[in-house]
């Protein structure tokens, strides 16, 4: 019996192509948006244990180089423990002493778009407007420098207003930063240590509960030998996760300057 291979152009199968790839990209921006908020969390928390330290202990401005040696130590994979970062983590956190603020706002941009509204905005109001805006419309980093350059806020002068917005839009340029985010592959410790093993090993099986997924979804039930030895390659893949890890290391290779 002759398997049915579905039209590439018919209505059935482009609708479930599109569905599946809504669902992939939902799922990705979810994962990396908790992702980001742990870490800003993590990052707002040790600079307001930095301040509190320091002004009830009088440490001086040196304990954050001696933080910033030992924490490196334990955790080297993880670039943000710079002592500029360290800095940056206390004025993050004198910025924004609220943390309820910080986990329904500022925790959905990326480390790069808040250090931005520390450096450019002294106004406790104008950096929250712009945070809200950066969300809202899914701007960019290089889009928020220039907004707030251009005085965005003072042309338009909106005041505040509820925040609802719980995701950016899959294709925004916010989304795709906070997806390719060097610091939260940092966190999560797929840096330069890890395997390619361990890499291509995770991918595998993604690809193989996609693959499997769609396959259920297709209804093949009988394929012949031809078609057989196409999935199991396709479920082993060595030349597909191959590329995946190749993929991977080029955009971990990207800018990951602030």
């Amino acid at each position: 019996m002759t398997t049915l291979i579905p039209s590439s152009d018919g209505d059935g199968y482009a609708s479930l192509l599109a569905e599946l790839k809504d669902r992939i990209r939902t799922a990705r921006l979810k994962a990396a948006v908790a992702v980001n908020q742990e870490l800003i969390l993590l990052y707002w928390s040790i600079g307001r244990e930095i301040l509190a330290r320091q002004v009830a202990e009088g440490w001086g401005a040196r304990v954050i180089d001696r933080l910033a040696t030992d924490l490196r130590r334990d955790f080297p994979e993880m670039t943000g423990l710079s002592p500029r970062n360290l800095k940056y983590m206390r004025a993050f956190a004198e910025a924004f002493p609220d943390e309820e603020i910080v986990q329904q706002l500022v925790a959905q941009l990326p480390w790069g778009h808040n250090v931005k509204l520390i450096e450019a905005l002294k106004s406790s109001e104008e950096r929250l407007w712009y945070a809200r805006q950066a969300v809202e419309h899914g701007w960019s980093r290089n889009v928020l420098v220039h907004q707030i350059e251009s005085g965005l806020y003072q042309r338009q002068g909106k005041a505040l207003t509820n925040f609802a917005r719980t995701l950016p839009a899959p294709q925004s340029d916010l989304a795709q930063e906070l997806i390719k985010d060097p610091y939260s592959f940092d966190f999560l410790a797929l840096g330069p240590a890890m395997s390619e093993r361990e890499l291509e090993q995770g991918l595998l099986e993604h690809l193989r509960s996609l693959i499997l997924e769609l396959g259920k979804r297709l209804r093949i039930r009988r394929q012949p030998a031809s078609s057989r030895s196409w999935w199991a390659g396709l479920l082993s893949g060595s030349s597909i996760l191959s590329f995946a890890a190749a993929l991977f290391r080029h955009c971990r290779a990207e800018d990951r300057g602030l």
